[in-house]
């Protein structure tokens, strides 16, 4: 049994016989109040994304699924196309579906599938990808005391703080879970 404390992004749990995967979680304590679980989570058989409080003690049966990797090699305007390295096979998705993973997905990234009675829920990117920046400001370090951060656009789109060192064309790590630069690649 998994508490509603222990409630993490990606995790599933069975709650009145539908299973869900957490998709935002917080935990609040108020003053004088008890505190309480905030959990934004969405249905894997259904798709429907719910909000709902528990109390941290309240318990969960944990759900067992299946992880299959998979590369995303490119996307036709309207469906995005990954294959299985084993079989070739080449399966595609709606951007409904990979709306998450598209500021860090480049032709040949490797992606997770979650499965669930072999119907795919969720796409996770992996933890850091490798991106190039296309445009971004030249840093001037000027009356600054402390790390001075600029915007970057990456190739995907995706807009970044990075410090001031940092120049268009370089290749930079950003972690998928906070969305932030990492270090140079």
């Amino acid at each position: 049994m998994v508490s509603a404390s222990e409630l993490r992004k990606g995790m599933c749990f069975e709650r009145n016989g539908q299973i869900y995967t957490v998709m935002a979680y917080e935990h609040n304590k108020h003053g004088r109040g008890s505190a309480v679980v905030w959990v934004k989570m969405k249905n894997v058989q259904t798709g429907a994304v719910v909000e709902d409080t528990f109390n941290p003690t309240d318990k969960f049966p944990p759900v067992t699924f299946m992880e299959k990797k998979m590369t995303y090699i490119y996307n036709d305007g309207e469906l995005y196309y990954f294959m299985d390295p084993e079989t070739y096979e080449q399966v595609p998705f709606g951007k409904d579906m990979v709306e998450d993973c598209l500021p860090y997905m480049v032709e040949n990234t490797e992606v997770t599938f979650r499965l669930f009675k072999d119907k795919v829920f969720s796409i996770e990117p992996p933890l850091f990808v490798n991106l190039k920046i296309v445009d971004c400001e030249p840093g001037v370090q000027g009356d600054t005391s402390k790390m001075a951060y600029k915007p970057a656009k990456l190739e995907t789109g995706l807009v970044v703080q990075v410090p001031l060192f940092i120049a268009s064309d370089e290749t930079i790590k950003v972690d998928t879970r906070t969305g932030e630069y990492v270090e140079r690649a």
